[in-house]
């Protein structure tokens, strides 16, 4: 039979006869060639396939409607190092003829820096900042335990973090401190003890004045320079403002 001879439903017919052997050939050769494929290469397939699903298993996609991603949990070593930035950055030495009188903690907001009340602190010092730079200051405020040094409108002053102090109230024992001893070295101790005659720690080695941050880097106290014991922030609060926690 010729195939001009055919009708359009005879071609129709032959038109998928011809495909579904084609398509059952295909299969049949694509199966044979699976056989034959070397180890290494299925091995690398299942590499791939198996790298995908872990990229896609360990990217949280947002979906609406349900709880975003929790964000990453920061180390106690983490804060640890931040927080010793923060105080250093804060961290003052006050002279006198260049003879060095104190430590202090230096108060951005208020222009101004705290120290442990001294009877021998002079009315006018030099305050030197951590990136070298220095500062004639003045004594403005002072009680019992803290003075306060300011400086005048026209000096040039250095940016630090501002200070958050926290009151004894708000501290318990077992917490952990960091301050900075003579030369910058950093220390890292705990509260021992902590009430309204003062905070007992385990810094020992913290020059008067010196302050002493928590982990947050929020100021906590000025060393008194014996036996790791430090006067409370309030005291610092107490001259520049009434409420007990304040940023500075």
């Amino acid at each position: 039979m010729n195939i001009e001879d055919l009708n359009k439903t005879q071609l129709l017919l032959l038109t998928i006869l011809v495909n579904f052997v084609t398509s059952i050939a295909t299969g049949v050769l694509t199966v044979s060639l699976l056989d034959e494929t070397a180890p290494t290469v299925t091995q690398t397939v299942n590499r791939i396939v198996d790298h995908t699903i872990e990229t896609v298993t360990e990217t949280q996609i947002a979906v609406p409607g349900t709880p975003a991603p929790e964000k990453p949990t920061v180390s106690e070593e983490q804060r640890l190092t931040a927080a010793i930035a923060i105080a250093s950055s804060r961290n003052v030495v006050i002279e006198r003829n260049k003879a060095v009188l104190a430590s202090g903690v230096y108060l951005p907001s208020a222009r101004a820096v705290a120290t442990l009340s001294n009877s021998t602190l002079p009315k006018e010092v030099v305050i030197t900042f951590p990136d070298g730079s220095s500062a004639e200051a003045s004594k403005v405020q002072s009680d019992a335990t803290v003075t306060i040094y300011g400086f005048s409108d026209d000096a040039v002053l250095p940016t630090a973090t501002v200070v958050q102090t926290v009151g004894y109230e708000n501290l318990k024992a077992g917490q952990t401190v960091v301050a900075l001893g003579s030369g910058g070295n950093a220390a890292t101790g705990i509260l021992s003890k902590v009430d309204e005659t003062g905070l007992y720690t385990s810094l020992s080695s913290i020059p008067v004045g010196g302050a002493a941050v928590n982990l947050s880097g929020n100021l906590v106290g000025l060393s008194t320079g014996s036996g790791g014991v430090f006067v409370s922030a309030d005291g610092i609060t107490s001259l520049l403002n009434p409420t007990p926690t304040s940023s500075q």
